[in-house]
């Protein structure tokens, strides 16, 4: 397991040429969609092959998908039917694509997410890893009057949906109520000392700035959850080492325009990433490392776990708790929430 970095270098290339051959027609659509190498560095650095990794709030399925091609099992919480379809079909394709991981996905309200869950899973999930909504920040697609014959710019897929009920939609406030919910849910089946990861970043609404990360923080310390680290992920390239800026249309927009406004707003260049664990007890973390002792010296091969993944849904690990996605009933709900990614 490599060392944690406080900056992670996560934009080598751009947002398609990271998801281009990984991702089926129709995932662009989601206006919020997580820097895929965020996900693979969080994975990697907070987990091993074979571990479960989990995302609540899973949008078309980005943490699935990078955590099943480093052979991790993962699960997937997502509200919207449309968007839980879609990273259904992601994790299924990057199975078939011969990674050693598995997912699945349910359709429901994350902060019913142990009911969601089935109980042999309870307290055994390694890694969270979730982003929550940015509300109207969210830019969506552009085609320009070269790509349409129209006069003026046309934006596209910039909502996650039109359920007024969806958390993107609701004030900042009942936001974060809701969010530490999550959060809470979350530190419920994690196994002890598992860890959290949430990216965040601020923003600007009617010249204010809405800090989110250091309401985020609060809302993790709220549901139980230690704070370990904070980095920076990086959305920009690096080249000679000089950050290369990949902003948006809309980002490049309303930087200008605020400037316009005597607003000294830049291209924000990074994601927040707020890092917690769940507590460890001490009788807890005995019993762990036991096991953890145990399975090493029964797996002496660092490969093994990896290629039992291959026959088994979730690992060695997990399939002896009785769980496979097959054998649990399909609990997709019409609970009121969102997710994205």
């Amino acid at each position: 397991m490599p060392s944690p970095l406080s900056v992670w270098n996560t934009a080598p290339t751009s947002a398609p040429a990271q998801r281009k051959g990984r991702y089926v027609p129709g995932s662009a659509a989601h206006p919020a969609k997580m820097l895929p190498r965020i996900a693979t560095h969080a994975i990697a650095t907070y987990t091993r092959p074979g571990d479960l990794v989990l995302d609540p709030m899973c949008g078309i399925g980005t943490t699935l998908v990078e955590a099943i091609h480093l052979g991790r099992s993962a699960l997937g919480i997502e509200y919207e039917r449309k968007w839980a379809d879609l990273a259904r079909l992601n994790a299924a394709t990057a199975t078939r694509k011969g990674s050693t991981g598995a997912g699945a996905v349910h359709c429901g309200d994350a902060r019913n997410l142990t009911q969601l869950i089935p109980t042999a899973l309870h307290g055994e999930v390694d890694l969270v890893v979730t982003s929550p909504p940015y509300g109207n920040s969210v830019h969506g697609q552009v085609r320009s009057t070269r790509e349409t014959g129209e006069r003026g710019v046309v934006k596209t897929d910039y909502r996650y949906s039109h359920d007024p009920s969806n958390l993107a939609h609701v004030s900042t406030d009942r936001l974060l109520e809701a969010f530490t919910e999550i959060l809470a849910q979350c530190r419920r089946v994690l196994r002890p000392g598992g860890t959290v990861v949430v990216t965040t970043r601020p923003w600007r609404e009617r010249g204010e700035l809405i800090d989110l990360p250091s309401a985020v923080l609060a809302a993790g310390e709220a549901a139980g959850l230690a704070p370990t680290e904070r980095c920076v992920a990086l959305l920009a390239g690096i080249r000679d080492s000089r950050l290369v800026a990949r902003p948006s249309f809309f980002q490049m927009k309303n930087v200008r325009d605020a400037r316009r406004q005597g607003i000294p707003l830049s291209v924000v260049q990074h994601e927040d990433v707020l890092i917690f664990a769940r507590p460890v007890q001490a009788g807890c973390h005995r019993a762990r490392t036991e096991r953890t002792a145990a399975r090493q010296a029964s797996e002496p091969d660092p490969h093994a776990t990896e290629r039992a993944c291959r026959f088994c849904t979730f690992g060695t690990r997990h399939s002896q708790s009785g769980y496979h996605p097959a054998a649990v009933p399909n609990r997709e709900r019409s609970h009121r929430g969102r997710s994205d990614e």
